[in-house]
């Protein structure tokens, strides 16, 4: 989201959920074994409850 060049704020924040979901949920980490963030959240909503 914030590499790409974007012609307003508003634009760039209408482009951000989408980036943050790639980045979360399809981008490996090296840093986690070439996992993506997503793998290591296991039942997230029920542990607080």
């Amino acid at each position: 989201a914030f590499k790409k060049f974007y012609n307003s704020e508003s634009a760039r924040r209408a482009a951000l959920p989408a980036w943050l979901h790639e980045y979360n949920h399809h981008r490996p980490h090296t840093a986690i074994g070439g996992s993506t963030p997503i793998t290591r959240l296991t039942n997230l909503t029920d542990q607080y409850s």
